[in-house]
């Protein structure tokens, strides 16, 4: 007798079926019909994104950025905007319920994407295009070994003759957002115009886009290179280094004079309904910010207790602010040179990997790099961030980089952090592309701070010192959550922010400007760590009380990391389906 290979061919049988058959035939089609349809959706979408947002894929098959930037113009942006609500119009008329599990999870992802991005172009976030951190400026130029091909190269000459279009754009709006008050807090942009001007530079070789150029892989016939080359000096001497001059200009005497004086979120046009936006964005939970406010309090009371505790084991003799200015003091405490404190980055993350397969099952194979933050940033950015190809360390004003913190942040930024979690991301060979480069600041933030937390089981903090280090970093986002929502929601000044976090945390004066500067500029953001993971820590602890003995850390922390980045809310509904299959032994 012939078995059919799916249930609709049981159909073509001569067997006679159960009545119940006919109902699971109808829902097994239903099924098909549905992930057809929201396959069709995003793929159709994710092809729309690769144009609009000029991203192509290299010779391998591997998406790189395209000859050019994307197009920002206020018309792009409500074509965009048009495009994302029809297609969520149309992924609302695709019964979820009948959807097969896995594409139940690319339509949540699918769907949060989309409200995300429409949320932003309606309150024209465009107008806005930087924080004290990050702006549309910053980026371009690639980390070292990015550029590997001569194509590569062809590419990245098409995206430097983008720029004076790209900037003038952006600048155009603004304009337009300086015209409304929709602009970043004046306070948070001080000294920020230094990142531009190394890149304002008219010799092309003392430009710092020309270090791509300096240094060419040997696979590239040099010939090949010095034509490269040639191209790069023009093309920086009469574009790029022309369109940064003008955007230098614009910054000091229109952008910055113009800025807005107040901090809070709120004081922006239709300001409350921004931030509730922003919170949704990034923690996507839905939560207000007075909840917010109240975990944070319970959490920063909690780490306190921790943190006298673990004083208490270094035999030190005075008050909590006693301790801290012993740590931000004591020369033992700080490397000498900017290659001391990356040489110990490299040995925590070396150490990291001696005990990594005992907490993650499945690792990946890429590997990353540790490079120091680009000269022109470092004075203003944050003390690491982690990438697919590299995680960054700040090696700028040594005495407010303590060592005590470096495990924890390696931890955090490289693996089994983010460098580690884009790489598996970016390995998973089933499922939809847009999944692989979805990002959701609740999901990566919450794992990222949720592994400073595993080093403790991985024996990585060594001393009590490194301890009170994660203890510290912990303390830093509890007190996000309080700060970010004081700032934007209960009106906080700066200095109140500022003493808050001082006075809670061994982060150096300068670390806490930095980052309360960026709070300010970037509302919602900071909420993100803490709030994912207490998402994870709380979904750890119900496994361990439903597995009881069968509980293994390692396949935990597979799901997790195979389900993608995914909002908190799908997070925590697919892992607790996880833990009921392992419970019932599917």
């Amino acid at each position: 007798m012939k078995i059919c290979p799916s249930l609709i061919a049981l159909a073509c049988t001569a067997l006679p079926l159960p009545a119940l058959t006919v109902p699971a035939l109808a829902q097994a089609e239903a099924q098909v019909s549905a992930d057809e349809q929201l396959r069709a959706l995003y793929e159709a979408d994710w092809e729309w994104q690769m144009q609009e947002f000029a991203v192509t894929r290299n010779a391998d098959g591997e998406l790189t950025p395209g000859s050019g930037l994307p197009v920002v113009t206020p018309e792009a942006q409500m074509r965009r905007l048009a495009h994302r609500e029809d297609t969520l119009r149309q992924l609302d008329a695709i019964p979820v319920e009948v959807l097969s599990d896995n594409e139940r999870i690319n339509a949540a992802v699918f769907r949060t994407n989309l409200e995300i991005a429409i949320a932003d172009a309606r309150f024209r976030e465009w107008e806005m295009p930087l924080n004290s951190d990050t702006a549309f400026w910053t980026g371009l130029n690639p980390r070292p070994g990015q550029l590997t091909t001569a194509e590569d190269y062809r590419r990245f000459l098409g995206r430097l003759a983008d720029i004076p279009r790209f900037f003038a754009e952006n600048i155009a709006n603004m304009r337009a957002g300086l015209a409304r008050g929709f602009t970043v807090p004046q306070v948070t942009l001080a000294g920020r115009d230094a990142a531009i001007v190394p890149f304002a530079e008219t010799d092309p070789e003392a430009n710092p886009f020309f270090a791509s150029f300096a240094r060419m892989p040997m696979t590239i016939p040099a010939a090949e290179q010095e034509a490269l080359r040639a191209e790069a000096r023009t093309v920086i001497r009469d574009a790029v280094a022309p369109a940064f001059a003008d955007l230098l200009r614009f910054y000091r005497e229109d952008y910055y004079p113009g800025a807005r004086p107040d901090t809070a979120a709120s004081a922006l046009p239709n300001g409350a309904d921004y931030y509730a936006a922003q919170v949704r964005e990034y923690t996507t939970l839905d939560m207000t910010a007075e909840e917010i406010h109240q975990i944070g309090l319970a959490e920063v009371a909690r780490i306190r207790a921790d943190m006298e505790a673990t004083i208490a084991e270094t035999g030190f003799e005075g008050s909590f602010d006693e301790f801290l200015e012993f740590l931000r003091t004591d020369p033992q405490f700080y490397a000498e040179t900017p290659e001391e404190l990356m040489m110990f980055v490299a040995w925590v993350a070396v150490r990291v990997n001696a005990t990594l397969g005992d907490v993650i099952g499945l690792l990946p194979r890429r590997r990353f790099t540790i490079l120091p933050v680009p000269d022109e940033i470092a004075p203003f950015y944050t003390a690491g961030r982690g990438g697919l190809e590299s995680c960054l360390m700040n090696t700028y004003n040594l005495p407010s980089r303590p060592l005590y913190n470096l495990p924890a942040l390696t931890l955090h930024e490289c693996a089994p952090g983010h460098s580690m979690q884009f790489a598996l991301a970016e390995e998973q060979e089933a499922g939809p592309e847009f999944r692989r480069y979805t990002y959701f600041s609740g999901y990566g933030e919450g794992w990222g701070l949720y592994v400073e937390y595993l080093g403790t089981e991985m024996g990585i903090y060594r001393t009590p010192y490194e301890h009170f280090g994660r203890m510290t970093y912990e303390m830093w986002r509890a007190a996000r959550l309080v700060i970010d929502t004081g700032l934007h929601h209960y009106g906080w000044s700066r200095q109140q922010a500022i003493d808050y976090l001082a006075s809670n945390t061994a982060l150096s004066d300068h670390e806490v400007a930095t980052e309360i500067d960026r709070y300010i500029s970037w509302p919602g953001q900071a909420l993100a760590y803490k709030l994912g993971e207490l998402k994870i820590r709380e979904l750890r602890a119900d496994a361990e009380a439903a597995l009881g003995e069968d509980f293994d850390r390692r396949p935990f922390h597979d799901a997790i990391l195979a389900l993608g980045s995914v909002p908190l809310s799908t997070l925590e509904s697919e892992m607790r389906r996880w833990i009921a299959d392992q419970q019932s032994g599917d």
